[in-house]
């Protein structure tokens, strides 16, 4: 994670495409959260890509972001979204 000059945070979280060309660097994304019994993960809309397992300390605050980069390896493809995020209040 990055601080700006304005107290917001850069946050990045990768995602797993399961095909290639459903998204590209640059596309403003959405997500959506889901909520399992210990931990949240999140999908591009709509059902692009997902993103693993979260604990709810680390739970994504905002809900778009932009696409930074795609990377194809062995596994898949993997995509690295950057999110803005409002620094928590405590």
């Amino acid at each position: 994670m990055q601080t700006t000059e304005r107290g917001v945070t850069m946050r990045t979280v990768e995602f797993k495409m399961e095909r290639p060309g459903l998204l590209n660097e640059g596309d403003h994304v959405t997500v959506t959260e889901g909520k399992l019994p210990s931990n949240y993960y999140y999908t591009i809309d709509p059902s692009l890509a997902m993103s693993g397992n979260f604990p709810f300390r680390e739970r994504l605050l905002a809900r778009e972001g932009d696409v930074i980069s795609i990377v194809e390896n062995e596994r898949g493809f993997y995509v690295t979204v950057a999110f803005e995020e409002a620094e928590a209040q405590k």
